[in-house]
């Protein structure tokens, strides 16, 4: 896959500290929602994903970066569709990754390639939760 980023290594981490710094105002005011708990798995989800990319984009190229953000989505499990609670930290993830897509400019037709080689969520049978 042929992507091509035109910013720095260091355009790259400050906007991941932005948002970053965004996520972390986000856990702040977690108390302040409707489900607290799912606001706040969902702000550190986020966080962590623009902490490994951060990490990434110390040693490795704009494009390598790219790259390794893609192969993170392609990763995820597709669960959108799903109810606002179910899959928090995926639905975090995906959203994190999405705006970093939007940083670097990415060509949204590359994002919907990779997006349609996500596997599904796998859901018990009647959709009913699993219990242990």
């Amino acid at each position: 896959m042929d992507v091509k980023v035109v910013l720095t290594s260091e355009e790259i981490k400050r906007g991941l500290k932005h948002y970053r710094r965004i996520a972390r105002q986000d856990l702040l005011r977690a108390d302040e929602t409707d489900n607290p708990e799912a606001f706040r798995r969902h702000a550190e989800a986020r966080r962590s994903v623009y902490a490994y990319l951060t990490e990434v984009a110390e040693t490795k190229s704009p494009d390598e970066v790219a790259l390794e953000a893609l192969r993170a989505y392609e990763s995820l499990p597709f669960v959108t569709g799903s109810d606002d609670l179910e899959h928090t930290e995926i639905k975090g993830r995906e959203n994190a990754l999405e705006n970093f897509f939007l940083m670097i400019g990415l060509e949204p037709k590359i994002r919907r390639e990779v997006r349609s080689r996500r596997p599904s969520a796998k859901r018990p049978a009647g959709g009913a939760e699993a219990s242990a």
